[in-house]
């Protein structure tokens, strides 16, 4: 997909100062109500997401990209911004944590670096709760912290009736001379129930349609929508854009134009994706780039279908398997399937997920009866799992690749992400089945992840095909593979 480079795209980014202060909730309501009126989002999240992309698709209705600068060169996460908001009349930004918030002392990763490099304006929202005149200061603080960031102005979140919105109002405007946008009242656990670190997916949520609904009704009543989008468009087009440096050319690893081809349009694999309510944590920009060098993308369910149809390669992704571990453990032939093709050399890759389903069996304990139950996967790599109740590895991962295998190239440095509740309970493995050496994070044990056998490949690190475009390359060529071995075998 080609965009016009000089063309300004009106945006805003929606951050807080710090986690939990409502902006997802915010985010969602916004997007939704001008989604309601005809207004095309585009809608983004800052970091690597499942959970809140999957709302903000929802609202907009369209996907939701993500923009990682950890993960990413910079071009690429303008490159990304500019493609998937061309169509749109603006787009909108759900950051992470507070805004300042990064890896480091000089907020990389952090919402401000994005903002200043898509140069657009910030949305704050601020969690008053039992707060009004120390806001402003807060705010005050954040406007000085960083004269490139530019906030444009702030939502009033949690608070509790007209007094209280009219004492921290008056002293926002007073202090910082910011409009407030808004001001929304706190809101039912019920509209949006929370799990893990953040909201539940919304493919889980029975009511994720009417959860929605409400976001955009509520941001409809409290917020200002009319001149937010006014004041989000005047900005994009009187502030002059990010110019990439001499450094960000030379270390853009993997070029900006990646949607060539692989194969030919009578050549096309057959790429299984298993995605349903247990697994559902896909980037859409993975999802892409598969049909773009000329895969074909069939969907497969555990949780539904009992039998797997005929694919040349499969790509599992994470989710929560074990809400759905019962159900998984039932469809024996289905795990049956899957294993008998695995032994026949069917390329498999897996992600966090989807790792515990190639595995042996998960163990989970039920909490009202305190009784342990083990239930069987797939039994195609040798793991057992069981689930903590605090994340086992979490944040950003670096891994380079240190035994030959079916996916990556040795020598490769590859940078993802980790987000488990899971641990292994047993394994069995040699050290040169486990293809990765981790730099920064956990893995499945001992600093080591990307475990295979054959062609069956599983790892807790989540990737984005953007930023590691020879993943997808690999699948459709060990697929073309498959696809050719099986044409001889029958002919």
């Amino acid at each position: 997909m080609q965009y016009d480079n000089d063309k300004p795209i009106s945006g805003v980014v929606v951050a807080g100062l710090k986690g939990g202060t409502g902006k997802t909730v915010i985010s969602l309501g916004i997007a939704a109500a001008w989604t309601n009126i005809g207004i095309k989002v585009a809608p983004f999240k800052k970091g690597p997401d499942y959970i809140d992309a999957g709302w903000l698709a929802q609202a907009a209705g369209r996907p939701c990209y993500n923009l990682d600068t950890f993960l990413c060169n910079p071009l690429q996460v303008q490159y990304s911004f500019k493609k998937n908001s061309s169509f749109a009349d603006i787009a909108l930004v759900e950051g992470n944590r507070g805004l300042y918030d990064g890896i480091d002392t000089d907020g990389h990763t952090s919402t401000a670096e994005i903002a200043k490099l898509l140069n657009l304006p910030i949305l704050l929202v601020l969690d008053c709760t039992k707060s009004t005149r120390t806001m402003a200061a807060l705010l005050m603080g954040c406007i000085h912290f960083d004269p490139h960031v530019h906030i444009m102005g702030v939502i009033l979140n949690q608070v509790a009736g007209k007094r209280h919105e009219g004492k921290v109002k008056d002293n926002i405007e007073r202090f910082c001379n910011i409009p407030v946008f808004g001001s929304v009242p706190k809101l039912s656990a019920d509209d949006f129930p929370e799990r893990h670190m953040g909201l539940i997916p919304s493919a889980e949520h029975a009511l994720a349609v009417q959860s929605i609904e409400s976001a955009a009704k509520v941001a409809k009543s409290c917020i200002d929508l009319d001149a937010l989008y006014k004041a989000s468009i005047k900005f994009s087009t009187s502030h002059t854009r990010y110019e990439a440096s001499e450094e960000d050319h030379k270390s853009l690893i993997y070029p900006l134009h990646t949607n060539y081809p692989l194969v030919s349009s009578d050549d096309k694999p057959v790429i299984g994706i298993i995605r349903d309510s247990a697994f559902q944590f896909y980037y859409p920009d993975n999802l892409e780039i598969l049909e773009e060098k000329g895969a074909i993308l069939k969907f497969i369910s555990p949780l539904t279908q009992t039998h797997i149809p005929d694919v040349d390669a499969i790509y599992m992704g994470g989710g929560f398997p074990e809400t759905h571990a019962a159900q998984l453990a039932e469809n024996i032939s289905f795990r049956n399937e899957l294993k008998a093709l695995a032994s026949k050399g069917l390329p498999i890759y897996a992600e966090c997920g989807g790792l515990i389903f190639l595995g042996k069996s998960l163990t989970l304990k039920n909490v009202n009866t305190d009784e342990t139950l083990v239930y069987p996967m797939a039994d195609i790599l040798p793991l057992s799992f069981g689930l903590s109740p605090r994340p086992v590895g979490h944040g950003y991962t670096e891994v380079k690749v240190v035994n030959k295998n079916p996916f990556f190239a040795l020598g490769q440095t590859i940078r993802g992400h980790e987000f488990r509740y899971s641990h292994i309970i047993n394994i069995d493995y040699r050290e040169d089945e486990m293809a990765f050496a981790m730099v920064r994070g956990k893995g499945i044990i001992s600093k080591k992840d990307g475990f295979f056998k054959n062609n069956v490949f599983g790892t807790y690190t989540h990737i984005l095909a953007s930023s590691t475009p020879s993943w997808a390359e690999s699948i459709i060529k060990k697929a073309l593979e498959h696809k050719k071995l099986n044409s001889s075998i029958l002919h």
